[in-house]
């Protein structure tokens, strides 16, 4: 993959939860340049949040190297056909779901849906999130709080339960933690929160399955340029987003795309219980 040019975005702000069309500059999710090399080749993936952003990434990278992917996402129709259309562009199948994952009625029908159209999951990438920015605790609604909740750990959990008894020794789940589960930003309170959670319910996993074979992971990135971004954040700290990285700048979502891929991969069949960090410098504990 070629080295992306480094180009800040202008203040901008879209409405929850963001779309493609409207973001300036474009995320690059791969789409011109990740290359295959077989290495998921007759697997099975689910992926939440696969409309756009790093779940878009992750969707087109797995399919180039050779999986079948079924996508959850909340509403965003013509992103998520695109992100199908790239899917079906490399010669695999793509299973789409729209649907609010916060409902735990709907994310119980995510697995079900998968084995139907598939008779299989290898991979569980639970990425989808929820943030909103916000200057004290006042600001934040109880029901906000209870839909970060659900969105970001309740759906993780019901998710990896109903995949978990259908995945055989070898399989992997990778959940997307975020360099703000031990850096916490005071504006990000309730989605900080979260993170943490999922980085030990992560940590907690693997050793809870890997007599089965199974291993699970998280990663962590930094600021990502994804749709979450101007549909969450105030103008002024849009401008400024990725700034405050070593590196600079934001990251894009192709850069996170070949630490899914290896942690999926079975060349990571040794890491397990680990927390991946693509924070453009940003250390992690």
């Amino acid at each position: 993959m070629s080295e992306p040019r480094p180009e800040s975005q202008p203040a901008q702000q879209q409405t929850p939860p963001g779309t493609l069309g409207e973001m300036r500059p474009k995320p690059d999710h791969g789409e011109e340049s990740y290359r295959g090399s077989g290495k998921l080749t007759g697997k099975v993936a689910v992926i939440t949040g696969g409309d756009s952003g790093i779940g878009r990434a992750v969707a087109i990278a797995f399919a180039r190297e050779g999986a079948d992917v079924l996508i959850s996402y909340l509403s965003e129709q013509e992103d998520a056909k695109d992100t199908a259309r790239y899917v079906e562009e490399a010669g695999r199948r793509c299973v789409l779901v729209p649907g609010d994952i916060s409902d735990r009625a709907h994310c119980a029908t995510i697995v079900p849906k998968a084995i139907e159209e598939f008779g299989r999951i290898d991979v569980l990438v639970n990425n989808a999130a929820f943030q909103m920015s916000h200057d004290s605790l006042e600001e934040i609604s109880d029901e906000e709080w209870d839909h970060t909740l659900a969105t970001n750990l309740s759906a993780m959990f019901t998710l990896c339960k109903a995949a978990i008894p259908h995945m055989q020794a070898g399989a992997s789940i990778i959940n997307s933690s975020s360099v703000n589960s031990d850096n916490p930003s005071p504006n990000l309170i309730a989605y900080a929160m979260t993170k943490a959670g999922i980085a030990n319910f992560t940590a907690s996993l693997a050793q809870l399955y890997g007599e089965k074979g199974i291993r699970a992971n998280s990663v962590a990135p930094g600021p990502v340029w994804t749709p979450l971004i101007p549909s969450t954040m105030p103008e002024e700290k849009v401008e400024s987003f990725g700034g405050n990285t070593p590196l600079g700048r934001a990251g894009q979502p192709a850069e996170l795309a070949p630490v899914y891929v290896l942690l999926a991969s079975d060349e990571a069949s040794y890491v397990s219980g680990a927390r991946v960090a693509v924070t453009g410098g940003r250390p992690i504990l």
